[in-house]
């Protein structure tokens, strides 16, 4: 793919070589025969970029840089490469913004923070420049081979960084910093067990240190071991009370645990300090919104942008409210800082998502989308999604999943009749069911627990990120004991989230992927799969921009492939587990609400009770993007919303192609 006898690896090291000996026209030619055939490289686009700003070629180097950006809004030397470009231009304040994003994409770039020491100084900010050079110094006292990996890790090259790192704690099995790089490595990954293993262990070693302690807060967040993770984070907080981010941590621990008073307590202690923080004010507006403080959620938002302008989260917070309507001001103020060049890429994403929801709202359908189409194609370029893959992945359920299986490994697994799957794709309606079902007096809502995805990513992967997948293959090699003490583990680790009820629903919904597992390890755990008309389901979760995961929303394209191996796969558990699974439909759940109550309580084994049907009065925390729209009666005010946009959606109908839209019963 490049010259004759060198490949595309050799002509970057031959690049990079030129480049070090300040050789800068040759290292150009050689980036330059990368990119004849592959004009997206993004190392030989960087190399390019050095090179033009060495040559004195300013703007072509800023033409660069700016593809480089949009190419992968995450590589921190980009930044670091504009800020370079601005500083030689003179322009300290352009400068000062670019370093800043750089250490904040990869913040062991050493030259950003020196840079930003010396901007400091002439502007006459001692104490910012005394902070930044620390970092500096902090970095270069860093071994250089963990300095390699952390540079990996922030260049998103994974696997890379997994195999350095690992090479070195071979020889140094106690280095802290090394066991920290491995744990972040291992929750990029979704190794979450491993992730947990490392970091406790190097609590171990060091209790004092607080970056490890506040990184095994959030790895244990992921895990959804909250109750683990506010012990860690009281730890800090009874450390030093006065600490903000100890305050902060303690308040977004105590609200994963239902503690919405402590939490909403700590914030405003955050804000005393810290008055106006846009950060602080948008988590006190989420923890708001869940607790059903519609009105002061409002507020807390609208302090946040009012603080920040450029804050997208909190224009989002206001959006995914879903019954909030922007003013004209509000409006205008999006679009200024949408127009502008001085928004991180997370905050236009937002932003582009925020204004997406309020021109829908005013009916002006054509820009809505084209903001909807552009906020997606941010987040397209940062997700690694892959299709083909999903597709094979699903595929191999229905491969390995056989009628065969069920009937070797019958009789096996945890008794336990518990918990009750509601499953499906996003925006399917689960959430409407689940505040149906908890509104029961013996069932439980909890969360969209991790825990199955969790296990089938232990079974897939084994202990290194690079292992071939053993899953689900595995399945047929598991004994009675292993598959008992996995249905076991499932129903102590999730009791965190119950409240006492006989019953408890878990919503993940991809979910539906595991099915088999699940069926093996709780063979009498009920299932509801919560089915909605494909294009209304599809176009909805395209203009949703979730937390994490989901990655296959962000393309109409995948969205409807991924609705389509869905159908599939459904089909494929119907036919080799009959009656497991009750389908139901978000369409007949709208035209007849008791009908199908009645329907889902008998399949449970329920006896019928009012306050399922008078779900919307139910007060709990709700933690989904549908929080606000559970909370009112039913209305079917978006059944057909995507009409509106369909002269925008023909990739979804060719994706989703003849799929059945019949409605199941």
């Amino acid at each position: 793919m490049t010259e004759p006898g060198l490949d595309t690896e050799e002509q970057l090291k031959q690049a990079r070589a030129h480049m070090y000996e300040g050789r800068f026209d040759a290292a150009m030619q050689s980036a330059a025969t990368v990119l004849r055939h592959d004009a997206k490289n993004i190392d030989a686009l960087y190399i390019k970029a050095v090179c033009e700003r060495y040559l004195g070629h300013a703007d072509q180097a800023l033409e660069s840089v700016e593809l480089l950006k949009s190419l992968s809004p995450d590589f921190g030397r980009a930044y670091q490469e504009e800020g370079h470009i601005f500083k030689a231009m003179g322009d300290d304040e352009s400068a000062l913004a670019a370093y800043r994003r750089a250490c904040q994409c990869n913040p062991m770039l050493e030259a950003s923070w020196k840079a930003q020491g010396d901007i400091f100084d002439r502007q006459g900010r001692g104490d910012a420049a005394r902070e930044a050079r620390g970092q500096a110094q902090r970095i270069a006292g860093t071994p250089k081979p963990l300095v390699a990996v952390s540079h990996l890790l922030y260049e998103g090259k994974l696997v890379k960084a997994e195999h350095a790192c690992r090479h070195f704690l071979q020889t140094n099995p106690h280095n802290i910093e090394a066991m920290r790089l491995l744990a972040d490595i291992g929750s990029r990954l979704g190794i979450l067990e491993d992730a947990d293993f490392l970091l406790e262990s190097a609590l171990e070693f060091e209790p004092d240190n607080i970056q490890v302690r506040i990184d095994y807060i959030q790895i244990l967040r992921k895990r959804q071991k909250f109750s683990e993770a506010l012990k860690q984070s009281e730890i800090l907080y009874q450390r030093d009370p006065e600490n903000a981010i100890f305050q902060s941590l303690f308040a977004i621990e105590s609200m994963q645990t239902g503690d919405y008073d402590r939490a909403l307590d700590l914030f405003e202690k955050v804000l005393i300090q810290l008055p106006d923080d846009p950060v602080t004010l948008t988590s006190k507006g989420h923890a708001l919104k869940t607790c059903g403080r519609h009105d002061e959620a409002v507020r807390s938002y609208q302090k946040a942008f009012e603080s920040d302008p450029g804050y997208g989260d909190a224009y989002y917070g206001l959006a995914n409210l879903k019954t909030y309507r922007f003013s004209d001001e509000e409006l205008a103020l999006m679009e200024l800082q949408a127009q502008g060049n001085r928004l991180s890429y997370q905050n236009r994403i937002h932003i582009c998502f925020a204004l997406g929801k309020a021109y829908e709202d005013r009916k002006e359908y054509d820009t809505s989308f084209g903001y909807y189409d552009r906020g997606n194609e941010l987040k397209r370029v940062q997700s690694r999604y892959d299709a083909d893959q999903m597709t094979a992945e699903l595929q191999a359920q229905i491969k390995v999943c056989t009628p065969a299986l069920f009937e070797k490994q019958a009789g096996k697994g945890h008794e336990a009749p518990d918990p009750i799957f509601i499953l499906g794709l996003p925006r399917a309606g689960s959430t409407l069911l689940e505040q149906i079902l908890a509104s029961h007096s013996q069932i439980d809502g909890t969360l969209e627990l991790p825990n199955i995805l969790s296990l089938a990513h232990r079974l897939r992967r084994g202990k290194q990120a690079s292992n071939d997948s053993l899953y689900p293959e595995v399945l047929h090699d598991l004994d009675a004991s292993q598959l008992r003490d996995m249905g076991r583990d499932f129903i102590e680790s999730t009791r965190i989230h119950r409240q006492g009820a006989p019953y408890f629903i878990d919503k993940m919904p991809n979910n539906f992927r595991h099915i088999g597992l699940i069926k093996l390890i709780l063979p009498n755990a009920k299932i509801i799969d919560a089915r909605r008309e494909p294009m209304a389901c599809c176009f909805s979760g395209f203009k949703q921009l979730f937390a994490e995961g989901q990655e296959f929303t962000y393309g109409l394209d995948d969205i409807g492939r991924y609705y389509r191996d869905y159908v599939q796969l459904m089909a494929h558990w119907d036919t080799v587990l009959p009656g497991a699974v009750l389908r139901v439909q978000h369409e007949d759940v709208l035209d007849d609400l008791e009908g199908q109550v009645h329907r889902m309580l008998e399949y449970l084994g329920l006896p019928f009770e009012q306050g399922c049907i008078d779900f919307h009065q139910t007060e709990r925390a709700v933690r989904t993007a549908s929080s606000e729209q559970v909370r009112q009666p039913i209305t079917k005010t978006s059944v057909d919303l995507w009409r509106h946009y369909q002269s925008h959606l023909q990739p979804l109908k060719d994706a989703l192609e003849n799929t059945a839209m019949e409605r199941q019963a």
